[in-house]
């Protein structure tokens, strides 16, 4: 077990600095922050640190130095003025499932802050309270008040397809959040955070001072952890971690980075890691799929739902402009604004010349997540079918057989209901190889839990590369085509030229699949330099 102690629990910065938790110290970009601007917005997907900046925020801000003994601020702050604080967390509203439930949850948070400043409510529309309540405190502190609002879109986000409740929660918040825009004159500070800005327009019309600094390449690394981060402060954290899995430390890095790094948030992001998993993985020596689990809004699974022929696919590498993901999710022609805003995709590269950015998957524990939980919608198929018939390929390429890991690749795609596809889509070519590329996406990404499998994502790269122990296979898929096309390809694109120096056998295969049998027809397998293995084919 590991002998540091890490907050997988908590996000709370006092608790982590009086429990002698690992805290990664990013209090010099709070300094900077809350001494250049008046109003900040950060967006960024949940699980991702926000709450745990929040909370320093406030903790600077009510001048509690004692906890800051140690870390960057103190070489810049010198006075420790303590502000009046207004922390509202939007996310004690995302289960309320009527109106009232809101208001009584809203009305709730305001109350808290009445009785801790001595206020007596006078008015029950909650934006003059609000307002009402931080002019009280501004005349008897005679200090600006800080307001820190987190996931403030939590409500919103979790009524995104409630028609019954979208525009009320929508118009309560505005007349929440307008405040922020009256009371100006008496404000010190305000930091608000959220998955995304697709309801800014729509909510904080009236706040046109707001500072995002969500693509700044200077705040990319604000939250999660950074790999200057993790190759320095927290290399002892890797150095144990690597001891308890009994692998060398580099050995260390590849899998956390292989695992949980990928995010990039700007033009020139710095590289970073999901803290909540990574943090996870640390402290329980294994590697797991956690940010899944914990940071898929509902709202998610709903909005995918709305694009019924989306293939995850599609996303992994597309081209976009800033304004076409950056953008509002509400009306939006395809998932692709929800699922960057959400942490599902991310900035792979920037082409200045063009301005055209290209989205990502950004790791194996987000691919695996979203493959593992779209996949009964998008095809219908059971998760114990599915794992079942990945042990069993795991287990023959394991053993070094690929026939028959292929022969249980074929039986289980028997196995899939002929209605999750009508005759009329199989007939149509490209349908055809979406579906398969999908399914073989889906199998191959689980399998890649068990053992380092590639899928295709970038031009030239051979559709699947599977990388055991001992052998290095290579498999290229072609729809309605003959096997020596996809074993052609392999050749005259030198797929094999990047394990020339790796002492494992390499084996190549050409896979074929039928539309009108619906299944792999034919496949055949060779040595490195061409000499059959095995020349399989199917007419049933």
């Amino acid at each position: 077990m590991a002998n540091f102690r890490y907050a997988t629990d908590t996000a709370n910065f006092k608790k982590i600095r009086e429990q002698g938790k690992v805290y990664v110290d990013k209090t010099d970009m709070v300094f900077d922050l809350a001494n250049e601007y008046d109003y900040v917005f950060l967006a960024r997907p949940r699980r991702f640190g926000k709450s745990l900046l929040c909370n320093t925020f406030k903790a600077y801000f009510e001048g509690k130095k004692e906890l800051f003994e140690g870390l960057k601020i103190m070489e810049s702050e010198r006075e420790w003025k303590k502000y009046p604080v207004l922390h509202f967390d939007m996310s004690e509203m995302k289960n309320c499932t009527s109106m009232e439930g809101m208001r009584e949850v809203l009305g709730t948070m305001i109350e808290r802050y009445e009785t801790e400043f001595g206020f007596t409510k006078g008015n029950n529309e909650f934006g003059t309270r609000f307002y009402q309540l931080i002019r009280h405190i501004y005349d008897t502190h005679k200090e600006g008040v800080v307001v820190i609002i987190d996931e403030y879109d939590s409500p919103l986000m979790s009524n995104l397809y409630n028609d019954d409740m979208r525009e009320g929660v929508r118009t309560l918040l505005r007349g929440f959040y307008q405040t922020l825009k009256i009371a100006d004159a008496h404000l010190r500070f305000v930091f608000i955070t959220g998955i995304t800005k697709f309801s800014q327009l729509s909510i904080f019309s009236e706040i046109n001072n707001l500072n995002q600094i969500s693509f700044e390449n200077k705040y990319s690394g604000i939250c999660g952890i950074t790999q200057e981060e993790l190759d320095t402060v927290l290399r002892p954290c890797v150095e144990e971690y690597a001891q308890n899995l009994s692998i060398t430390t580099e050995e260390a890095y590849a899998l956390l980075k292989r695992n949980y790094d990928g995010y990039h948030f700007s033009q020139k992001s710095q590289d970073v890691y999901a803290p909540f998993s990574l943090f996870r993985a640390l402290n329980s020596d294994t590697v797991g799929n956690y940010w899944f689990e914990s940071a898929t809004p509902s709202s998610l699974i709903d909005h995918l739902k709305r694009f019924p022929k989306f293939n995850p696919l599609d996303c992994d590498g597309v081209e976009l402009l800033m304004d076409e993901f950056n953008a509002p999710c509400e009306g939006a022609k395809t998932p692709i604004p929800l699922l960057y805003q959400t942490g599902y995709l991310t900035i792979g590269e920037y082409d200045k010349l063009s301005n055209i950015y290209t989205l990502r998957f950004p790791n194996n524990e987000v691919r695996y997540g979203l493959v593992y939980s779209l996949t009964n919608y998008l095809l219908g198929i059971d998760d114990s079918d599915r794992n079942a018939a990945v042990i069993r390929i795991y287990k023959a390429l394991n053993s070094g057989d690929l026939s028959l890991a292929l022969m249980n690749l074929r039986s289980y795609i028997a196995s899939i209901p002929y209605d999750v596809i009508s005759k009329k889509e199989w007939m149509e070519k490209k349908r055809c190889e979406d579906f398969y590329k999908l399914l073989m996406f889906i199998v191959f990404t689980i399998l890649n839990s068990m053992t380092q499998t590639e899928f295709k994502s970038i031009k030239g790269r051979a559709d699947i590369v599977i990388q055991t122990a001992k052998e290095i296979f290579i498999l290229e898929l072609k729809v309605d085509q003959k096997v020596e096309v996809a074993l052609n390809q392999i050749d005259n694109m030198s797929y094999a030229t990047q394990f020339a120096a790796d002492p494992r056998p390499v084996t190549k295969c050409g896979v074929c699949i039928s539309s009108e049998m619906r299944n792999i027809s034919h496949w055949r397998i060779t040595d490195a330099h061409g000499k059959l293995i095995e020349d399989k084919v199917f007419t049933e």
